[in-house]
């Protein structure tokens, strides 16, 4: 009887450490072109794994090129695509994957649908805006569309000719632009602890 009791102690020790490294969510965060979405996930993604959990970055320009190619960005595509990403990051969730999602989502009511199907299933669903003003983003300008769109060569860019609407609220909101990355990746590891997911 003893010894049943010990492992019965055991295993429950187990689960619980399993529990802590596995249980997953997803980690939208939403903001600019060249706002440091993509950067923020990838240093988070990295202190996540030295602890032990299972992350995916799911990378906008990647799920473009393999899951939503053919698509465009006129809004009922931009929103199509925003839903594939959030059944992708919830499956994963579900699964015991930290989702790490750094996409412009430029729509809330396409936010809203994702955070909807994540509180349907009871998976973890974070928003983040990391909200680096237009100024700052467009000097940055990782990837020169800021610079197309002013040589007019490129239209439809978020946030300059085309519609973003701003997590009015968000679970976190982060000014890149006033701390280095780390600190923003360190806010929203803290957020994760908060809740449990860390």
């Amino acid at each position: 009887m003893t010894e049943f009791s010990t492992f019965s102690a055991f295993s429950a020790d187990s689960a619980n450490l399993e529990n802590h490294v596995t249980s997953g969510a997803t980690v939208w965060l939403t903001g600019l072109p060249s706002a440091g979405k993509t950067t923020i996930a990838y240093e988070l993604a990295g202190r996540l794994r030295e602890e032990g959990h299972r992350v995916e970055v799911l990378d906008g320009d990647e799920i473009r090129e393999f899951i939503s190619a053919g698509l465009g960005f006129s809004r009922e595509d931009r929103h199509t695509n925003v839903q594939r990403i959030g059944f992708l990051a919830e499956l994963l969730a579900r699964n015991g994957v930290k989702a790490l999602v750094p996409v412009i989502a430029p729509y809330a009511d396409s936010r809203d649908a994702v955070r909807g199907r994540h509180q349907e299933s009871g998976t973890a669903y974070i928003e983040v805006h990391v909200a680096t003003p237009v100024e700052v983003c467009s000097v940055r300008d990782v990837k020169g569309l800021y610079a197309k769109q002013a040589a007019g060569e490129l239209s439809g860019l978020t946030g300059v000719d085309d519609p973003y609407e701003a997590p009015e609220s968000p679970d976190l909101r982060i000014e890149s632009q006033n701390q280095t990355v780390q600190e923003s990746a360190g806010a929203v590891h803290a957020l994760l602890t908060e809740r449990g997911l860390a």
